[in-house]
């Protein structure tokens, strides 16, 4: 063994790396923004289950581009496996997320508010002024303004803002929800397609769908046994102008019955106004044309009669094509291809539709066969097309005859029989719908706005407020009050609610340069007291008392104002401070320390840090 190679990780390790890493709030976001953006190609392409015509149309207009586009799952992206993995690392990666910062956050909610640091003055907005209020007064008014309050000998320490990260928290909570919803959803929800010709009915059985994509937990029993008819429809066009053709409305009279047996009901069906029973959902997402028509065989019996659904190719128009598959016509079977024109206008030797409206429908028989049309072949046909193999060996009859108007009628040759054109109907395409985790999924989509919306508002802030005593044997002044107060958070402008505390606490104050939010570097303030400012007084003739400087008034003394007029200072000329005798004004101490003498606390590891108390709250910084 090479004792010089360092060791690996090893198994678990390699664990714990990937585990950190997919639960860090950074590979979250990674995996939310990928989630969203694997959602962009459902809104690019048709889905199967949606848009099946549409898909159709993109194999039948470039096999091979649709080929790759499938097998990328592209026509299916909400199935597709690579999507599920996304869906999937970022449940898990959130879980990982959420959990330890809600308990961290809880803990947090517990936690009371840090000691007021020493010098407040350091903090970016700090303020000072002369007041009466005591500790317990200053805890009261902030408690108020609603902030969480812990006092101490002579401070008071103040919080608030808890709801940022309450709302972060939501947030993310909602999209685990979200998520929860929608996996709710694919479990035990359904959906189907139909196509739905006027006059014709439907009934919510598997038997009806077109195409039905149950979840793993549904079964046959689970459906709702609601059934309805469609009575009629009705397409609303712009008729002139420039706009001529676009659609203005689309609306499905149906006759619905909720159970067997219950007393039908009106109801209008629009395009985002589904019909409701019980929570499924029926939406309208399409519609065509369905012209009727009736063949006889060469035998002369009807050997078909109804509406044929068509397939727009031009949507601008409404041009639809329709193919009539007759197996039962004798002697042969007949296959036919028609062309659908709602507005028909001659143009040339050609006839073309000018109009999405039924205002002059014909019906053009392009292409009329005889032959086998495969369908005892066992092999799976659409119902939009004849089977290109089958048509190969099926005899063509007619190509491209006249446009039939409504109730003409047109003689295939070779005795095969006849087709008439009898009227036109309009078909719909719905998706009916099973969610049970839709209104959830709104649920969470509204608080995670919410949360979003505490997250980029909400800032969270920190108030602390010293008092400290005034001198005991200077005739009771008032007390001198700093506050200091900080955000923890970037953003916002801490300095306007700042002055809002200050003036809450300090009501009378006549001097608004007493709040000095910028007060963060000492150096810059009133070398006696750091930060310190206090309302201007009026000017005096009177000389200032030995031991304080002009302008000043005195903790310990009366002020300039407060001296007889025929009292002598006897000690104007001397330094501030220091009485004839070479002793502070009064007897007494000055507030201030020397300058070149270190306070008692000096050096220690939490002196200055505005989020960390002293350890000793009771005893104040003398600076």
């Amino acid at each position: 063994m090479d004792r010089g190679r360092p060791a690996g990780i090893g198994v678990v390790g390699w664990a714990r790396w990937f585990w950190r890493t997919l639960t860090s709030m950074r590979t979250a976001l990674i995996l939310l923004f990928l989630f969203a953006l694997a959602s962009v190609p459902g809104s690019i392409w048709p889905q199967r289950g949606v848009s099946d015509a549409k898909v159709a149309q993109y194999f039948a207009d470039d096999p091979v581009l649709a080929g790759w586009l499938d097998r990328f799952w592209l026509f299916d992206v909400f199935q597709a496996p690579w999507f599920a993995a996304i869906y999937l690392l970022l449940f898990v990666s959130l879980i990982g997320c959420v959990l330890p910062r809600t308990a961290a956050h809880l803990r947090e909610l517990r936690r009371k508010p840090p000691p007021a640091p020493r010098n407040l003055s350091r903090l970016p907005h700090h303020a000072s002024f002369p007041s009466h209020l005591t500790a317990d007064e200053v805890a009261g008014r902030l408690r108020a303004r609603r902030f969480r309050v812990t006092t101490g000998p002579g401070w008071v320490a103040a919080e608030k803002g808890y709801l940022r990260e309450s709302g972060n928290l939501l947030f993310h909570v909602a999209l685990l929800g979200l998520l929860v919803a929608v996996g709710a959803g694919a479990l035990y929800g359904y959906r189907g397609n139909v196509l739905v010709v006027e006059g014709e009915g439907f009934a919510n059985t598997v038997a009806a769908y077109d195409r039905y994509l149950p979840g793993p937990q549904v079964s046959a029993e689970s459906l709702e046994p609601f059934s309805f008819t469609v009575e009629d429809f009705q397409a609303t066009y712009i008729a002139k102008g420039e706009r001529a053709g676009q659609a203005l409305d689309y609306a499905a009279r149906l006759r619905v019955e909720d159970v067997p047996g219950s007393a039908a009901r009106e109801h209008l069906l629009k395009v985002n106004e589904p019909l409701d029973v019980n929570g499924t959902l029926s939406y309208l997402i399409d519609h065509g044309y369905a012209p009727t028509f009736k063949v006889t065989d060469g035998k002369g019996q009807v050997a078909f009669d109804g509406p044929v659904a068509c397939l727009v190719v031009e949507p601008a128009t409404f041009t639809s094509e329709c193919v009539i598959k007759v197996p039962d016509a004798l002697p042969e079977q007949l296959g036919l291809l028609i062309a659908f024109l709602p507005t028909t206008v001659p143009m040339g030797p050609e006839w073309v539709s000018i109009f999405p409206g039924a205002a002059n429908p014909t019906a053009q028989v392009y292409g009329a066969f005889a032959g086998d049309l495969g369908l005892r072949s066992g092999r799976p046909q659409s119902v939009y097309e004849l089977d290109p193999a089958s048509l190969k060996k099926m005899k063509p009859l007619l190509m491209k005859a006249d446009p039939l108007k409504v109730g003409a009628k047109l003689t295939l040759p070779g005795g095969a029989g006849s087709i008439e054109f009898t009227g036109v109907r309009e078909w719909i395409a719905l998706q009916v719908a099973y969610d049970p985790g839709r209104m959830p999924a709104l649920v969470s989509a509204v608080l995670a706005v919410a949360g979003l919306v505490l997250t980029l508002t909400v800032r969270r802030r920190r108030v602390w407020v010293r008092v400290h005593d005034a001198s005991s044997g200077g005739g009771g002044g008032p007390r001198r009050v700093e506050v200091g107060g900080l955000t923890r958070t970037e953003g916002g402008d801490f300095g306007e609610e700042f002055t809002e505390i200050v003036s809450s606490l300090n009501p009378d104050s006549l001097n608004p340069d007493s709040l000095n939010p910028d007060s963060a570097n000492p150096d810059s303030a009133n070398p006696e007291s750091p930060g310190t400012a206090v309302p201007d007084t009026e000017p005096s003739d009177e000389r200032p008392p030995s031991g304080q400087a002009p302008g000043k008034t005195s903790p310990d003394g009366p002020s300039p104002d407060e001296r007889s007029p025929d009292e002598e200072s006897p000690g104007a000329g001397l330094s501030d401070g220091e009485s004839p005798a070479g002793r502070p004004a009064g007897g007494k101490s000055p507030v201030q320390e020397p300058a070149d003498e270190e306070p008692p606390d000096a050096g220690r590891p939490d002196r200055g840090r505005p989020d960390q108390g002293p350890s000793n709250p009771g005893v104040q910084d003398a600076r």
